[in-house]
Parts: C-alpha cells; structure tokens; sequence
C-alpha cells in the first residue's frame, strides 16, 4: 500500500496560517468549517470524512478546539490495535448529545474495537467534579478502556476522591511509569493546546496547567517506549462562525467568556506553542516507521 504523507494541515477556520506545517501538504477546508464546528450532523460528518479520505497523514494539524472532534475521524485509517493518549483540559467523552462534538468525540473513538484504551491526562475544568462526572462514560472507565491522570488542585474534594489525579511535584513519576506500560502497543497521541497554562497559549476554552516544556518531556517519553502510529494538534484560537442557529446557541451556551488579549500577542504565542509541540509530536526520526495508508473509511 502507499505510504502516509508525514503531515498534512486541515484548515478549517484560519486558525494557522497555510505555512504552519512547511513540510507537509496544506488543505484549505474553511468552507467545511461553519458546518463542522463545536458539534456536526452525522451526514456532515460522513460527507467531511469523503473529502478528507485521500488526504489523511500521519501528524494532522487543524485549528480550533471546537473542531477536536475531527480526530475521531483521523483515527479511523488505523486497523491495528493502539492506545490514544489524549493532553487536554477536557475529558471530551460526555454521554450526552451532540454525539458528534468536541465535548463527546472520545466516545466515538472508543466505538473502535482496534482501540484498546484511552489515557488523558491534563484534565483541569470541572467536568470532573460533581456533577459532571456523572456524565463520563461509565462503561468505558468499568471497562478499564478508559482513564484519567487529572490535576488535582483543580479537583473539589468529591472528585478528588474519585480521580486521585497528579500533582506538579508527581505526575512526571506517573507518567514515565505510564508511558513504561506502552511498549506493546502502537500509540496515537491527541493535543488540545488548552491542556496549556494562559502563558503558554491562548485557546477558546478554559486551559490547564501543562507547560510548552512539559508537554515536550512527555511526547519524548512516549518516544522513546512506543511505536507512534500516528498523532494530531488542535486548540488554537479563532473567530466562531456557524452554519445552524441550534449549533450557535449551544456553543455560545458552553464556552467560556473570551480572554481580553492583544490579537498579536495571542498569535505569537500559539506560534511559539505549535512550532515546538509540533516538532517533539511528529519527530523527525520517526519518518520512515512506514506505517501504511488503512482501508478503513471515515
């Protein structure tokens, strides 16, 4: 079979501009972008994974948070078995509608029977308190298919109980005994930039407490005890624009209010945040993994 290209750029909202993945191939997809954001229609959904079909590559970049659900669909050229590993503010696995959203994708990720299980760490927002938890795929976390390394200072006592979560003085221990359990597995990763402290990154939704120099340490980890199969980066910011009133008022309903920052000053530091992340992700020497294009469609 043809190999993957190596990366690829899907713009959806201007979010980055056309030279952000100079090595790879840039697909102007801002016409797909109203229909697709913050929540899509299954039909949308099916016509979006037609038109992206011949185009996927290993590393994705795409824009905004609003549109993570889109790495459901990247992950579907995937036969083997894997383990998604997922930096993120949010757990992104709520049970309820929309079923396609960037606040339910993990979920359709889990319909996958190659996908043996799913670790997000960063979590930070109060989906994981109570009463959000209640709305967390059960079935996956009984199964064991899925689990979360939260921050616990952003935990009520409730959820505290409940996730256990890191700390800044233990979660790298925890995650290089994590990352030690990979070694049998193939590895997708999946970085929301909001799982990013406000300093490092400005994002459309609440952020998390990872440092651009933490997220590096962790991908160099996962690098040096797992095959990657693949990986992507979203979560920069940009203006919403929706095709449906019913999408408009939901996300307006669900975000946070807007951080008053210097346009400028916003993109020079989600530049500064992608140039470095996309680097430690897609690592050069990883290139000739020969992972081969999947059958499987969107």
């Amino acid at each position: 079979m043809t190999p993957l290209p190596h990366c690829a750029h899907f713009d959806l909202d201007g979010a980055w501009p056309a030279i952000a993945t100079p090595t790879g191939t840039h697909h102007d997809c801002r016409d797909w972008g109203p229909r697709l954001r913050y929540s899509a229609r299954a039909e949308g959904i099916a016509a979006f994974g037609d038109f992206v079909r011949e185009k996927l590559a290993r590393f994705t970049l795409f824009g905004s948070g609003d549109f993570h659900h889109l790495s459901a669909l990247w992950l579907r050229r995937i036969r083997e078995p894997f383990t998604l590993i997922s930096f993120d503010n949010h757990p992104d696995c709520d049970t309820r509608p929309p079923r396609w959203g960037c606040g339910t994708w993990i979920n359709r990720a889990l319909e996958m029977p190659n996908l043996q299980r799913v670790a997000i760490w960063g979590c930070g927002n109060f989906e994981l308190n109570w009463p959000g938890y209640l709305f967390i795929n059960r079935q996956a976390l009984d199964s064991r298919r899925l689990a979360f390394w939260p921050w616990t200072e952003r935990l009520r006592p409730s959820g505290r109980k409940r996730w256990g979560g890191v700390t800044r003085e233990n979660w790298r221990s925890l995650f290089r005994a994590f990352a030690e359990t990979l070694s049998a597995t193939q590895v997708y990763i999946t970085i929301d930039l909001d799982c990013l402290r406000k300093e490092d990154a400005v994002t459309d939704w609440e952020q998390g407490l990872f440092t651009i120099e933490d997220l590096v340490w962790a991908l160099a980890e996962i690098h040096n005890c797992a095959p990657f199969v693949g990986g992507d980066l979203c979560g920069a910011s940009s203006t919403p624009r929706y095709a449906r009133w019913t999408q408009r008022l939901a996300a307006n309903h669900d975000h946070p209010r807007p951080r008053s920052i210097d346009p400028a000053e916003g993109a020079r530091r989600n530049t500064h945040a992608r140039e470095i992340i996309w680097r430690a992700l897609t690592d050069e020497d990883q290139r000739d993994a020969g992972v081969d294009q999947q059958d499987a469609d969107p």
